[in-house]
């Protein structure tokens, strides 16, 4: 398994990087969100060890990155010393898979990551419906009324994400950096046109139901199609 390790404290991140080792697992480490986020970046990771108070922000920022980022694929396990039932339950709500109190003991914490390593491994990617949309996460596939729908990988994506938020008023910015990451080297423009592409090649135009608003000087909304209103 390989492992990143986001723990600002040096000797706490050599010390579970040696225990990680000696389970015959690779790992490595980074010492803020910042560099968390670098290192995701550059690299495929198997699970994600968090520390909850890190110099550049808490477990919420690198939960909220990963899960905007990577998804739901890669287990994600908080190391912290705070063990009050709030945090544990925020950083649990805000997307963790698992909460270990300081200080860690080996045994447990190697077996906590295999045993999340276990839970994500089996766990199948869902099949979003929306009316007659239907997008299969895992096979990467997505049909309109049954019919398969030929999209890019980034076209796909961006689908993906609107079905999941329904309704929501999502802003060009956001899309960017939830679809093609903070760093992207492209502008909300980029949006603009995969958008335009998803509405003419999934006939978002209330034709099936729904339809993609755009909303002047911000960004575009999933909508339902009243009846009687397509066209």
């Amino acid at each position: 398994m390989h492992v990143a390790i986001a723990e600002d404290d040096e000797d706490q991140s050599a010390l579970l990087a040696l225990w990680l080792a000696e389970a015959g697992h690779t790992s490595k480490q980074a010492g803020s969100v910042a560099s968390l986020k670098q290192l995701l970046e550059r690299e495929r990771f198997d699970a994600i060890l968090v520390d909850w108070q890190l110099p550049d922000g808490t477990g919420l920022d690198a939960l909220g990155w990963i899960r905007g980022n990577l998804g739901w694929e890669v287990p994600v396990v908080v190391v912290t010393v705070r063990d009050d039932e709030a945090t544990v339950c925020q950083g649990l709500q805000a997307g963790a898979d698992d909460y270990i109190v300081k200080p860690p003991k080996p045994l447990e914490l190697r077996a906590r990551l295999a045993n999340v390593a276990r839970r994500v491994n089996l766990r199948e990617m869902p099949v979003l419906r929306l009316g007659d949309y239907e997008a299969d996460i895992s096979r990467q596939r997505l049909t309109v009324q049954g019919e398969a729908i030929t999209l890019s990988q980034k076209e796909f994506d961006l689908a993906v994400y609107m079905m999941q938020n329904p309704g929501k008023l999502l802003s060009r910015d956001h899309l960017l950096n939830s679809i093609w990451g903070i760093h992207a080297d492209v502008d909300t423009r980029t949006v603009d046109t995969h958008v335009s592409r998803l509405r003419k090649k999934l006939q978002l135009n209330g034709q099936h139901g729904w339809q993609i608003v755009p909303v002047y000087g911000f960004g575009y909304r999933l909508d339902r199609q009243s009846e009687g209103s397509a066209g």
